[in-house]
């Protein structure tokens, strides 16, 4: 193995430890010996997912007065995913080794080549074959071809067959888009890379309905919009995150063109998000399947077409890895993650200084009562400052509040810094404005 890949590995390892240790994620279903790529999230895993999806809310549907939000279910009309095309194109070319019958996307080289080293004699390889990701289920008591349902392979069907609903309802014109977080979910074959690739997962994600003719101009702006987002709200560096256009022959069925936006992860780099010009292609089928009239009519021209849309993809899922990959830190004897502050689980950790005086601890726990109106707080009493602050640093909380001796004669405390570890003393009238002000600069 290469220096480089190594040091990803063992970087890998290390954040896939930290992650149980500390209860951000947890194998699925792990006491009956797990599901293959399945997780939970743990109680700061939940926050911090949580905190991802809040600030992805904001910033492309809150700021924005051209966004508006829809909420659909993961089992639809099986006619939706007809129209869509993907029943028939939704598929990932697969060969299975001849001499263990394991399956492989054949479009996945370094797969192919890691599965044919873990055999000592030479593999042989069926032809591809395409098999569809789509999960069937049923509806009613029947299992058969007329109860057949699917779960949903993405969330972007919902926001065109409500298009013609959300338009007439908000009465907002052209350009609007729908947005939609939820779970999604696709039969992988080829899983791996912790949570990077799952079979369910959550999709964050927009259509953007534009006339046609302004769609180039749209794709170039959201774009641009996407990339704030990781480098402001996500606090990712710049030069972990890159843009890789697809050529023609890899565009998904609906696709005029796809940019894909890859971070460096530790295996390399791979997709975090996409745009994709989906044209007209959605709309249009399902006007053809439906019967029903999805086009927009402009109330100044009169003029009535079928928008094309621009569609903005977020997996949050691998957004929540590349945000704790980018944070994660090793510095002298201990781990960090500098997570920015409001992506942190915690804010603030409150930290009497003796766990058996009664005194501190009662003071501590006033001080936590308080902050914790305002903030996410931890109580953190197991008595070792040295521990408590260390512990503290690899779940990414920005600030300690130590509350020791002189805390009550003078009604002040030692405020902590995470990353720079710098200390300075606070009077405890004016801590929460402190905080406020610190948690804001970052």
């Amino acid at each position: 193995m290469k220096k480089q890949e190594k040091e990803g590995s063992n970087k890998m390892e290390k954040i896939v430890s930290l992650c149980k240790r500390r209860g951000f994620i947890f194998p699925g279903s792990e006491i009956y010996g797990g599901l293959s790529n399945s997780y939970d999230y743990g109680p700061l895993g939940t926050e911090l997912f949580y905190n991802i999806n809040k600030l992805w809310w904001k910033k492309f549907v809150h700021l924005r007065d051209d966004v508006v939000g829809v909420r659909g279910p993961i089992i639809m009309n099986p006619k939706i995913w007809e129209a869509s095309g993907h029943i028939k194109n939704f598929t990932d070319p697969l060969v299975e080794c001849k001499i263990c019958h394991t399956r492989i996307r054949s479009d996945k080289p370094q797969d192919i080549e890691n599965h044919e080293k873990s055999h000592k004699q030479k593999v042989e390889w069926t032809e591809p074959k395409n098999f569809n990701l789509m999960f069937k289920t049923f509806i009613g008591t029947t299992e058969d071809s007329t109860s057949t349902a699917y779960l949903r392979g993405e969330t972007a069907q919902t926001m065109f067959t409500d298009f013609k609903l959300i338009a007439d309802s908000t009465r907002k014109k052209l350009p609007l888009g729908i947005a939609q977080v939820g779970k999604a979910f696709r039969n992988e074959i080829t899983t791996g890379n912790f949570i990077f690739r799952m079979k369910e997962f959550t999709i964050a994600e927009f259509e953007y309905f534009v006339k046609p003719g302004e769609d180039e101009k749209m794709f170039s702006e959201i774009l641009d919009y996407q990339k704030e987002f990781f480098e402001n709200e996500m606090g990712i560096k710049k030069a972990n995150i890159k843009n890789v256009e697809l050529p023609k022959d890899e565009l998904a069925h609906y696709s005029k063109k796809t940019i894909d936006i890859y971070y460096n992860f530790p295996f390399g780099w791979d997709e975090i998000s996409g745009i994709a010009n989906r044209t007209d292609y959605d709309l249009k089928n399902h006007i053809n399947l439906s019967g029903q009239n999805l086009s927009y009519r402009e109330e100044e021209t009169k003029e009535e077409f079928v928008p094309y849309v621009i569609e903005p993809t977020f997996g949050l899922d691998r957004i929540m890895l590349a945000v704790l990959c980018d944070a994660y830190s090793e510095e002298d004897d201990r781990f960090v993650l500098k997570l920015k502050p409001s992506l942190a689980p915690y804010k603030v950790a409150v930290i009497p200084l003796k766990k058996n005086n009664p005194e501190i601890v009662k003071k501590a726990r006033e001080i936590y009562e308080d902050l914790k109106k305002e903030f996410y707080v931890s109580f953190d009493d197991r008595g070792n400052i040295g521990k408590c602050y260390y512990s503290q640093d690899e779940i990414g909380t920005p600030f300690c509040i130590t509350v020791d001796f002189d805390s009550l004669e003078n009604n002040d405390v030692t405020v902590r810094d995470r990353d720079t570890m710098k200390q300075e003393r606070i009077k405890t009238s004016e801590l929460l404005n402190f905080l406020k002000n610190k948690l804001n600069e970052q």
